[in-house]
């Protein structure tokens, strides 16, 4: 039977999961230093932390025994000797900035261990399925608000927007809706849509399979206008795995196709795709400079200038280097959080800089326990039983199925520092890796 301290948790769970994505980003706290506040949503995250080590201080050690847990702690503890090490020897760390950097990260992975240990049946997994729906729906009535009726955008792409201007959706543009950045948005969507297809065929309602759709639909509407390059990929790898892992294979095809004629049909899309082959192109003909004789000096220039890829160009030429740097400045420990400023545009870049070798192991190490939990202790051999198709079975196909994409996506994005996407996704695999301790859960 659920104690008060347990509706609590359940409920602070969902207002989480619901709060962070849809509230905008505006500052509530600033920081000396950066342009990153301190938020409202720290603080009801903090609020629940707090209810539930109340209800958990016994069991610390019992809990302690998770062998996923024991790698949170390494990460933990890597990256706070890392970014010490930073501050204290190399001077290459700020002391407030680089504590408030691992905090966040500490934050993050908050929502896991709560979720974790907080799920008394498959029902509640349910409850806060639906709760995510409601934020992909309300995320994307107030996405066609944006792009079509000047509904304001909050965004904080760079130091001054982070102070809660409002700005205004241009026309062509990257979709954000109440997302930080066009690229939040499109790997939240790679985060919930494979656990709503998984949904749809595990549904036995018209009605449910009707809701789940508009939700599938709409959330694939926010990836493509969102018209980021890797997410569109990624979004293919994604749903494609959780079809596989559901035997559904002949799906495949369809779901590759379907993206690929939406995401080329938005302009703004194909011509980002259109100027990397320029880009690629270009670079290829500068090693044949016959091919360009009737051309002048400025002509060529021109040209170069013309389809320079911006994004692109500052990943290869400024955030990867100066990441590569502080890797080869401390291989064991980096330079400490803060230490390579707040974008690098890859994920494991950021952490072989920041924190070395030994936090890039211990970061993997966390990723490998709960991909272990998930395919070993969840996913059955064969062919799939009637009893085996189930919401439980299809949550966890999704959550397997969002990883590869979400992987992908960290190679150009720092997606694991995003709050509104990193919050959502710890509890969400949390969720998923509570739906295997049977003893701790009861089946619905």
């Amino acid at each position: 039977m659920k104690t008060k301290l347990d509706l609590l948790i359940k409920f602070g769970i969902a207002a989480i999961l619901i709060a962070v994505p849809l509230y905008p980003k505006f500052p509530f706290i600033n920081v000396p230093g950066t342009y990153v506040s301190i938020r409202i949503e720290d603080f009801l995250i903090l609020s629940v932390a707090v209810i539930w080590l109340g209800k958990n201080i016994k069991n610390i050690l019992v809990l302690l025994k998770n062998p996923i847990l024991r790698a949170i702690i390494l990460f933990v503890v890597t990256g706070l000797v890392a970014t010490l090490s930073g501050i204290v020897f190399l001077h290459t760390a700020s002391l407030l900035i680089g504590i408030l950097e691992w905090g966040r990260r500490v934050e993050y992975l908050i929502g896991f261990i709560i979720a974790l240990t907080s799920v008394k049946s498959i029902k509640d997994v349910e409850f806060y399925v639906k709760c995510v729906g409601i934020v992909l729906f309300l995320v994307f009535i107030i996405g066609i608000a944006q792009k079509y009726f000047a509904f304001p955008v909050i965004t904080t792409q760079n130091s001054e927007y982070s102070k809660g201007i409002a700005l205004q959706y241009v026309q062509g543009g990257h979709l954000a809706s109440t997302f930080a950045g066009h690229y939040d948005l499109a790997t939240y969507v790679i985060l919930t849509s494979p656990i709503f297809v998984a949904l749809y065929f595990v549904s036995k309602k018209n009605i449910v399979k009707g809701v789940v759709l508009f939700i599938i639909a709409a959330s694939f509407w926010l990836m493509v206008n969102a018209a980021s390059r890797i997410s569109a990929v990624s979004y293919v790898v994604s749903v494609s795995t959780t079809l596989f892992l559901l035997r559904k294979y002949k799906y495949i095809p369809l779901a590759a196709i379907i993206t690929l004629i939406f995401a080329f049909s938005t302009s703004n899309l194909f011509d980002r795709y259109l100027n990397i082959f320029n880009v690629v192109k270009e670079k290829l003909s500068s090693l044949i400079p016959t091919a360009y004789a009737r051309y002048n000096d400025s002509n060529v220039l021109a040209a170069t200038t013309s389809i320079e890829d911006r994004s692109t160009s500052i990943r290869l030429n400024i955030e990867w280097p100066r990441a590569i740097r502080a890797f080869l400045k401390n291989s064991l420990l980096g330079t400490g959080y803060s230490s390579i400023t707040l974008a690098t545009d890859n994920d494991y870049l950021r952490t072989l800089g920041e924190i070395g070798i030994l936090g890039f192991v211990s970061t993997f190490f966390v990723h490998f326990r709960i991909i272990k939990e998930l395919i070993i202790k969840s996913w059955p051999k064969g062919i799939l039983s009637k009893k085996e198709i189930n919401f439980r079975t299809a949550y966890l196909a999704g959550v397997l199925g969002c990883l590869p994409g979400i992987f992908m996506n960290a190679l150009f994005i720092d997606v694991f520092e995003a709050s509104k996407f990193a919050i959502p996704f710890w509890i969400i695999i949390g969720l998923g890796v509570a739906c295997l301790y049977e003893k701790n859960i009861k089946k619905a």
